[in-house]
């Protein structure tokens, strides 16, 4: 990624603008200036005869740049050839600790060999003797082939010690170079979105002073919406980054965790926890709370009921963070989701088609009624309406309420297995249903749709003790 050097900046900012259209004609090539005079009378600032980039070859310049910096460097390449690297050097040095190991057992059973022959050699004469001496060389000659190798051994660790300390420090030299490119990236876009907002004014001031005709007019402000959108695909560029230094950050930290998530990070899906290795506590043992984390980490809520082994993700979840805190023998252990949850594919385009009727209704079967298991297992209409909700079954009403304060509506949030297309729906106090859908598509739209209109009556409709 290259950063625009100051003297095209000062261009850009304080240098002539190339016209915008062929057709518009101005007295000069750039926008006067002005400033405070005496007595508070505006008075124009001297032009400079100087040239520079237009605001628009500037932009796209950077835009291509910018790209291909992108595409050059890959956060996950980074660290995955980074991980292999040291992965490698560790084993090397764990095989050189096992030679070490190794030698020095080697070391004490010569010489426990040699005393044995000293001793044996002053008991002995004759033929027998000699052969005593020379079995007495041959351990000595074993004795200075071991210490040779352990010479080797030395040098080789040495060299694996080396290694380890360049890739360490390779590692971090590329995150050090990535955040300096995300930093530019930042400044970048703030130092074009700066430009484009005085070339606004600056239009809207001319547009004041001088007559155009609408079809100059026109032309730009097409010219000032094709930089606007330039600008939008940094921004969707420097988030893109962003979201990956994030993923890469929380998957190096799910490395050491003793635990891990099984399931899509999405909505329709069931997240549970399972353990990474046989090592791992029991979960029976182990307490276990939920919390949607925002993605910068800075605000963490708690999901009230979300104490169970798996948890199904709801609209409320969607651009956030899920994390368990397990405690076990008063040791907390926290596993999070490798990104932010995603919308179920098509969900968009369905609430928005439900939303333009007066009501939507649901096929659901009542699967608790206040807490207690419900004995009948026939099915029922959900109507969700912009002013209430009713449930019931042919011409018979279970319950028919207004959007109120006291009306709860989320995600089951229990570890069962149809969690993903249950809700739990609290009509008033005292009275509250478990209700299973036909799909996880029809669960959610029914939560976002409840909550729109909820919401267009002055009502947050959420779960117990959720901050909408």
């Amino acid at each position: 990624m290259t950063k625009i050097s100051p003297e095209i900046e000062e261009d850009v900012q304080a240098e002539s603008l190339l016209s915008v259209s062929a057709d518009v004609s101005f007295s000069s090539n750039c926008f006067p200036k002005y400033k405070l005079g005496p007595e508070n009378q505006i008075v124009e600032e001297s032009k400079e005869d100087s040239k520079g980039l237009s605001l628009k070859e500037v932009v796209e310049k950077e835009t291509v740049q910018l790209s291909e910096q992108h595409k050059r460097l890959s956060v996950r390449d980074l660290a995955s050839k980074f991980d292999k690297n040291l992965t490698a050097a560790a084993k090397l040095a764990d095989e050189a600790k096992l030679r070490d190991v190794a030698s020095l057992e080697g070391h004490v059973l010569l010489k426990k060999l040699r005393d044995a022959l000293e001793a044996l050699r002053g008991r002995m004469a004759g033929r027998t003797k000699e052969d005593v001496e020379k079995a007495i060389s041959l351990v000595e000659a074993l004795a200075v082939k071991l210490t040779q190798n352990e010479g080797e051994l030395i040098q080789e660790k040495f060299e694996v010690k080396k290694l380890a300390n360049f890739l360490k420090q390779a590692s971090e030299d590329a995150k050090k170079l990535v955040n300096q490119e995300k930093s530019f990236a930042c400044a970048e876009i703030e130092s074009a979105r700066a430009v484009v907002q005085r070339f606004g004014e600056a239009l809207e001031e001319e547009e004041k002073n001088s007559p155009k005709s609408k079809t100059q007019v026109m032309d730009m402000e097409h010219e000032l919406l094709a930089l606007r959108t330039q600008i939008r695909e940094k921004s969707v560029l420097s988030l893109k980054i962003q979201k990956e230094l994030a993923m890469n950050k929380r998957a190096e930290e799910n490395k050491s965790c003793l635990y891990v998530f099984d399931g899509s990070e999405a909505l329709g899906s069931h997240l549970r926890i399972r353990p990474r290795s046989d090592t791992a506590p029991s979960l029976s043992k182990c307490s276990i709370q939920w919390y949607r984390v925002s993605l910068d980490g800075s605000q963490k809520e708690i999901i009230s009921g979300a104490s169970k082994l798996a948890y199904a993700p709801e609209p409320l979840d969607v651009g956030r963070v899920l994390q368990a805190d397990i405690l076990s023998n008063g040791q907390k252990i926290t596993v999070t989701s490798a990104g932010p949850i995603e919308s179920a594919a098509g969900l968009g385009s369905y609430v928005e088609t439900l939303l333009r009727k007066s009501s939507s209704e649901f096929n659901v079967v009542i699967s608790q009624m206040n807490g207690q298991d419900y004995s009948s297992h026939s099915n029922h209409c959900f109507n969700v309406g912009k002013l209430r909700i009713k449930l019931c079954r042919g011409w018979i009403t279970k319950s028919r309420e207004i959007y109120h304060t006291s009306m709860q509506l989320c995600g089951v949030r229990g570890d069962g297995n149809a969690a993903a297309k249950s809700l739990f729906w609290q009509a008033r106090k005292g009275l509250s249903y478990v209700l299973t859908f036909e799909s996880e598509k029809e669960r959610n739209a029914a939560i976002m749709i409840a909550r729109k209109h909820a919401l267009d009556c002055n009502i947050m409709l959420a779960g117990p003790d959720d901050r909408v």
